[in-house]
């Protein structure tokens, strides 16, 4: 895992350190997922069939870390009740 400290500007603008911006091109869109206090860029492509898996995951979790900061988290399951319940999700 790679990382480097940046700071925002008064018009709102972040600059992405030169090592993080290798791979990326100068007007290419960059999504980015606000969780809490955690902030995701990540590269799009018009066509992007991962895009919409990505944004309902960031919901999921979400939504999950909420339900744990509540205690509303069930106790331990065997690794085929998990499946299951992860396919009723």
């Amino acid at each position: 895992m790679e990382f480097d400290i940046t700071k925002m500007s008064s018009k709102g603008q972040v600059v992405i350190p030169l090592q993080m911006r290798k791979g990326i091109k100068e007007g290419e869109k960059l999504l980015i997922i606000k969780s809490g206090e955690k902030l995701i860029l990540k590269k799009i492509k018009e066509l992007d069939k991962d895009l919409k898996e990505d944004l309902e995951f960031a919901r999921r979790t979400e939504e999950a870390w909420k339900r744990y900061e509540r205690g509303e988290f069930i106790g331990p399951m065997s690794v085929e009740q998990f499946k299951k319940r992860m396919k009723s999700w």
